[in-house]
């Protein structure tokens, strides 16, 4: 009952906010501009379309909010009215108000803002779909800013998946291709994304992961900036962390201004992003404009930081691999390589010709080679490769959709900043890098310092264990003896059920003779 109220209800928003209008008008079809006109009865929207969709996602909540963050990156695939209106999600999303928020500072941290901090902002600083965020300054004179989570967020998250999960099984049900694409694992992965970025204590100790990825001693400092977690005044509702100072990174003007190399960061970007993936195995996953700054100080100019820890990704050792080997594959146009490795992984059916797979992945990626981002849409070539997923019946691999997301956003950064930024000549020569040090002679040394702990602990217990061995009575000639045994006594049941077999298909035989004959007498 709750999921069909939530329905009427985004239904009555999309009418309010007149989206009905936004979906027609772009169908070049004269049934579509016929229901346009019967929907609108005459009344035209005064508001741009781009502000109604915006404030109608804000309307529905956190999840459409999540939606159009994403969307908003992809000037490619949407008009750019809608890109620039869908932008402003990413930090200005109405607050809620002031009062609430010293409450629920009040009641995790155990005192009042006033008493806790020698100077509180009263207003937020940004406003986003799960928190909202107010500079501070700690006692000891620290700069810090408080990251507040939103008052009935939970239970708004977990009605509006419910309704995902509900489609989610229509979908598996009802589409062709609904088990492959695997909906309702989709939906959970989604599901626990949204629910860690609801424990602040979680967000929390991703900063402090993150940053310890890219402190001093990794060599990866002047690459990215990571804030310090201020523990002392963290909970599962408040979040406290140093203040970083720096600029948008969708302002590309104001940062060429202060003299930072626009390519150099764009290029940067590009190579945090797979130092995280393949590196670490642990990646920042909410990457859009609002959550990323560049440094204006002149000691760290030009230099990324991150924010928004809520949403983080990890790749076991299979997936990095597996993935690393397919995207040098693709850069080196070993086309036989990826069908290869997707039969190899078992993501197709394992009686999958491996030619025909090869020349549906060339047809796919072949044209997109050798040419600036500026003219490649990610977003097309995913369709592409989805729709020759389908003829294959590759199954969606749910692990990955976050990955995925990602990639869309740093391609949209990408492409805002330097439109002529080959990406793949970019990632390139990180990956051979990657997977040199992986199977050389570094790798090498580097899992045996692994797995030395473990070695150290069961070295020692070797020449004990194989003496044990090597005195315990040899036992083979006993249990060949058991087996031969089995075997006769399995023989001799063969027998005898095949006699009884014989004996019962006798007597039918002369039952129904007799039933036969009787019936005839």
């Amino acid at each position: 009952m709750i999921t069909l109220l939530r329905l009427i209800s985004i239904l009555v928003v999309a009418l309010r906010y007149r989206l009905d209008e936004l979906v027609l008008s772009s169908l070049q079809h004269p049934l579509a501009h016929f229901m346009l006109r019967i929907v609108c009865l005459g009344w035209r929207p005064r508001r741009p379309r781009g502000e109604r969709l915006r404030l109608a996602l804000e309307t529905l909540g956190p999840i459409y909010v999540k939606f159009g963050q994403v969307l908003s990156t992809r000037r490619d695939l949407i008009p750019a009215d809608l890109a620039d209106e869908l932008a402003l999600l990413q930090d200005r999303v109405p607050p809620f108000p002031s009062e609430q928020a010293a409450q629920i500072i009040q009641e995790a941290l155990g005192s009042a803002p006033q008493a806790l901090f020698a100077h509180f902002e009263r207003d937020p600083v940004a406003s986003a779909s799960i928190a909202q965020v107010h500079f501070a300054v700690l006692h000891d004179g620290r700069e810090v800013a408080v990251k507040v989570l939103r008052p009935g967020m939970r239970h708004a998250i977990e009605r509006d998946l419910t309704l995902l999960r509900v489609l989610a099984g229509l979908v598996e049900r009802l589409m062709p291709d609904g088990r492959r694409l695997k909906p309702r694992e989709v939906v959970a992965e989604f599901d626990n994304y949204l629910h860690d970025e609801l424990d602040l204590i979680r967000e929390a100790a991703n900063c402090s992961q993150l940053r310890r990825n890219f402190g001093p001693e990794t060599g990866r400092a002047e690459l990215l900036m990571v804030p310090e977690v201020v523990w002392e005044y963290c909970t599962s509702q408040v979040f406290t962390m140093q203040r970083m100072r720096g600029v948008p990174i969708s302002r590309v003007e104001q940062l060429r201004q202060l003299g930072v190399d626009i390519p150099l960061l764009a290029r940067q970007g590009v190579e945090i992003f797979f130092m995280q993936v393949f590196s670490d195995g642990f990646f920042h996953a909410d990457m859009h404009p609002g959550n990323i700054l560049v440094s204006d100080h002149p000691d760290t100019l030009g230099r990324y930081i991150a924010l928004d820890f809520g949403i983080v990704g990890s790749l076991s050792e299979f997936d990095k691999n597996y993935l690393a080997q397919n995207f040098l594959a693709f850069f080196h146009r070993d086309y036989r390589r990826v069908a290869q490795l997707h039969i190899e992984s078992g993501w197709v059916p394992a009686d999958t010709r491996e030619e025909e797979l090869e020349g549906a992945v060339r047809a796919v990626c072949e044209p997109y080679f050798d040419r600036p981002l500026a003219e490649i849409s990610l977003g097309q070539v995913l369709l592409r490769l989805f729709q020759t997923s389908r003829r294959f019946n590759v199954e969606i691999q749910p692990q990955l959709v976050l990955l995925q997301k990602t990639l869309l956003n740093v391609e949209g950064m990408g492409r805002e900043l330097d439109p002529k930024l080959d990406l793949w000549q970019t990632a390139k020569p990180f990956l051979e890098r990657w997977m040199h040090q992986r199977v050389g002679l570094r790798g090498l040394r580097q899992r045996l310092d692994q797995e030395a702990s473990q070695w150290s602990q069961i070295l020692p217990q070797l020449p004990r264990l194989v003496y044990s061995r090597l005195s315990q009575p040899d036992l083979t000639p006993a249990m060949q003896a058991e087996i031969q045994q089995l075997r006769r006594a399995q023989q001799g049941t063969q027998r005898l059920l095949g006699v009884l077999c014989g004996v019962l298909a006798v007597g039918l035989g002369v039952a129904v003779w007799a039933i036969v004959h009787g019936g005839a007498l």
